[in-house]
């Protein structure tokens, strides 16, 4: 008897464990998928002034892009601060790109209103896809993906951004 209840202890005791890893699983983000690199850089988007822009020209360096729409108010809350980090990591050759989810027209205004310090690209509802393809499965706004010069994604963030953690991640480039 004592040794099926012991029996019975450390098979409730697996399942659990199951149970709770598999939990854990589902609520995690999902990894970034390898292609999603290959795919930005494919991809060729106006700026915000509708000029055509080949985002290939950044293959090789290390970047922080940064997916945000104009309605998105943590997105423009950190702007100023992304404009600032850009200044400050440009000759160490890292590049930040914003991706906007937003209209052509919306993001030409914005970009002519606060003069934003690192290029602006338009890539409309469509970009959704792409930040899942990154990982962004919550489809939420920012999110911001670190890619070393090796192509591979580093790092992601959900959310506005805390400055001094993504400066401190950017060893990683």
């Amino acid at each position: 008897m004592k040794r099926n209840a012991a029996l019975f202890v450390f098979t409730g005791l697996l399942f659990a464990a199951i149970g709770a890893y598999f939990g854990v699983q589902r609520l995690a983000p999902d990894p970034a998928q390898a292609a999603a690199v290959n795919r930005l850089l494919a991809q060729t988007l106006p700026d915000a002034h509708g000029q055509p822009q080949a985002l290939f020209a950044w293959r090789g360096q290390p970047m922080i892009v940064n997916f945000w729409a104009t309605w998105c108010a943590p997105c423009v809350q950190e702007m100023p601060e992304l404009s600032a980090l850009q200044a400050e990591i440009a000759p160490r050759g890292i590049q930040l790109l914003g991706i906007g989810i937003d209209s052509a027209d919306n993001i030409a205004k914005f970009a002519d209103k606060y003069r934003i310090g690192y290029p602006l690209f338009v890539a409309g509802v469509s970009a959704t896809e792409l930040t899942r393809a990154f990982g962004n499965q919550a489809g939420g706004l920012p999110y911001t993906v670190l890619i070393g010069r090796d192509g591979h994604v580093k790092k992601t963030y959900l959310g506005r951004l805390k400055i001094d953690e993504l400066r401190a991640d950017l060893s990683l480039m």
